[in-house]
C-alpha cells in the first residue's frame, strides 16, 4: 500500500486554499475555503480502503484469479484518477475556473489608476470609475490619502472636502474669510466691475473704507492713507497723487496744449485751485450754472455773468439831440471764468481728466455758448475727459507707462520712474466715464462720443452752437 498512501499524500499538497473575494463599495475581504471537496473525497477514500483490504484478505486471492486480480487493480487505479482530476483545485493564472462561488480574475484585471500597478490581492477602492490601492486615492491639493468615507471632486480629482473648500470655496479679499452662504444655501458676495474684488455682502454697511480714487475696498491689515479732508486713499494712488497747487500747474499747461492741438484755445488764463473737499462743497453751493455728479463732486469751474449797460440820448433831423430823452438800456452780456477747482490728493491722471472736463465748461462759456442743457453740456465735456485720458494712454509703449507730456517727465525727474500701476488706473478712469449709468454723464457722454466720431469735432461743436443738442443722423 506504499503507492497508495503515495498517491493521497501528493493529492493532499495539490490541494489550495481558494480566497472569496466580496466586493463592497470600497474594498474587498479575503476569505477561506477548504471544504469544498470533502464529502466526495471521502466516498472514494473508503471505497480505495475497501478494494485494498480485499486484495490483502487470504480468501480473496484464492477465489480471484490473474485476470479478476488485474481488473480491479486498473479499476481501483482509475477511481483514483478520477477523483484526483475531479477534485485537483483551480490555479492560479489565465487558466479558467468553473466552480463557483470561488473566482480568480485574470492578471491585469484591476490596475490601480494612480500607480498603473496591477492591484491583485487585498483591499483596494472602486471610485470615480476607476480601482486604486487605498494608499494610492491621493488628495489633489495635499496629496495625502484620502481615508474619509466622503470627499470632493473637481474636474475628476478627488479632493478631502476641507482641501477642496481652501481651494475652490471663495475667500473674501477684504476679511480674507471664506465668504459664507445665504439662507437659501449659495454662495453670495460682491465683486467690483473693473477691479474683480470679491467681498462679502456686511463689507457695504459696516463702514469698510473706499479708496476715494479707485474704489477699491480696503483688505484688513492694507492701512489705506488718511487724508485731512477725511477721504481715504489707497497706497497705488498715494504713488501719483498731486497734492497741491503748485505741484499741478505743469499738468495744468500740458491740458492746455492739448485744448490748442485740437484747434480750441483758451483766450483767458484761468486760475487753477487745488483744495479739500468742504471747500469744494462751499464752493458749489454758490455757483448757479452746472450740474454736479453725485455723490461727490471733485471739480468744480467758477463763472460769472457780467452785463454792460450802455444808453444815450436819441437823435433827432440833422443829428441833434433833441430833449436829451435815452433810448432803452441795452445790456451785452459775458461770462468771466473766475478759477476751476480741483479736489487734491488725486492721482495725476484723474486730476488731468477732471481738468480737462472743467476746462471744457470754461471754453464753452468764454467761447460765447449758451446755456445748454445738462445732458449736452456735460456730455461733451466727459468726451474731452476721455479724450484726454486716451491721448495719454497711446503715449505708453512696452510694459512701462511713459507719458510725452511734460508733466509726466517733471514727475518721472521727482520721483522716478513711473509707477506701473499707473496705466490700470487710466484704463480704470476711462471705464468709468464709458460705463456711468446717470442720464446726464452717461448718456450725455455716449451721445457726444457718437457725434464726435460721424461728424468730427469741431462741427460736433457748431452744431451744439447754433441748435443746443447734438447733431443726429436723420
Amino acid at each position: 500500500m506504499g503507492w497508495l498512501s503515495k498517491i493521497f499524500k501528493g493529492s493532499d499538497q495539490k490541494v489550495s486554499e481558494g480566497h472569496y473575494y466580496k466586493d463592497d463599495s470600497s474594498y474587498y475581504l479575503p476569505s477561506t475555503s477548504g471544504d469544498v471537496w470533502a464529502e466526495n473525497e471521502n466516498e472514494d477514500i473508503d471505497r480505495a480502503i475497501a478494494l485494498s483490504l480485499a486484495e490483502d484478505t487470504p480468501k480473496a486471492k484464492k477465489v480471484k484469479d490473474h485476470k479478476s486480480q488485474l481488473e480491479e487493480d486498473e479499476q481501483l487505479a482509475r477511481a483514483i484518477e478520477e477523483s484526483l482530476n475531479v477534485e485537483s483545485p483551480p490555479k492560479h493564472g489565465n487558466d479558467i475556473n468553473m466552480y463557483q462561488p470561488i473566482q480568480y480574475f485574470p492578471m491585469g484585471y484591476r490596475i490601480c489608476a494612480g500607480c498603473n500597478v496591477e492591484i491583485g490581492y487585498g483591499r483596494y477602492l472602486n471610485c470615480l470609475g476607476a480601482f486604486w490601492h487605498p494608499e494610492c486615492f491621493r488628495c489633489r491639493a495635499c496629496n495625502l490619502p484620502i481615508s474619509d468615507y466622503e470627499f470632493s471632486t473637481s474636474g475628476n480629482y478627488p479632493y478631502h472636502k476641507a482641501c477642496y473648500k481652501e481651494s475652490y470655496h471663495p475667500k473674501c479679499d477684504v476679511c480674507k474669510h471664506f465668504i459664507p452662504t445665504n439662507p437659501a444655501g449659495l454662495i453670495e458676495y460682491r465683486a467690483h466691475p473693473f477691479w474683480n474684488q470679491h467681498y462679502c455682502p456686511s463689507h457695504e454697511h459696516d463702514n469698510t473704507p473706499r479708496c476715494c480714487s479707485c474704489e477699491r475696498m480696503e483688505p484688513q491689515g492694507t492701512g489705506y492713507i488718511a487724508l485731512k479732508d477725511g477721504r481715504k486713499l489707497c497706497l497705488e494712488c498715494l504713488d501719483s497723487s498731486i497734492m497741491d497747487t503748485n505741484e499741478c500747474q505743469p499738468l495744468h499747461a500740458d491740458i492746455l496744449k492739448f485744448y490748442e492741438s485740437i484747434n480750441m484755445r483758451l483766450d483767458q488764463q484761468v486760475p487753477l485751485l487745488l483744495v479739500e473737499r468742504q471747500a469744494l462743497n462751499e464752493a458749489r453751493e454758490g455757483e448757479k450754472n452746472g450740474h454736479y455728479h453725485m455723490p461727490e463732486t471733485r471739480g468744480l469751474c467758477l463763472s460769472e455773468e457780467l452785463s454792460t449797460i450802455s444808453r444815450r440820448p436819441r437823435l433827432g433831423t440833422g443829428s441833434k439831440a433833441m430833449g436829451m430823452r435815452t433810448q432803452p438800456y441795452k445790456v451785452t452780456a459775458r461770462c468771466d471764468v473766475t478759477a476751476i477747482l480741483i479736489l487734491y490728493g488725486l492721482p495725476r491722471l484723474l486730476t488731468g481728466s477732471i481738468l480737462a472736463h472743467e476746462m471744457m465748461h470754461a471754453w464753452l462759456r468764454l467761447s460765447g455758448f449758451r446755456t445748454l442743457s445738462q445732458d449736452v453740456e456735460e456730455g461733451i465735456c466727459q468726451v474731452l475727459a476721455h479724450m484726454w485720458l486716451e491721448s495719454e494712454l497711446s503715449s505708453s509703449s512696452g510694459s512701462n507707462f511713459v507719458s510725452g507730456s511734460s508733466s509726466s517727465a517733471s514727475y518721472t525727474s521727482k520721483k522716478g520712474k513711473r509707477p506701473p500701476f499707473e496705466k490700470k488706473l487710466g484704463e480704470f478712469f476711462k471705464h468709468q466715464i464709458e460705463s456711468d449709468i446717470s442720464p446726464v454723464y452717461g448718456d450725455g457722454f455716449r451721445a457726444g462720443q457718437k457725434a464726435v466720431r460721424k461728424y468730427g469735432l469741431q462741427r460736433t461743436l457748431h452744431h451744439i452752437k447754433m441748435t443746443g443738442s447734438f447733431p443726429y443722423e436723420v
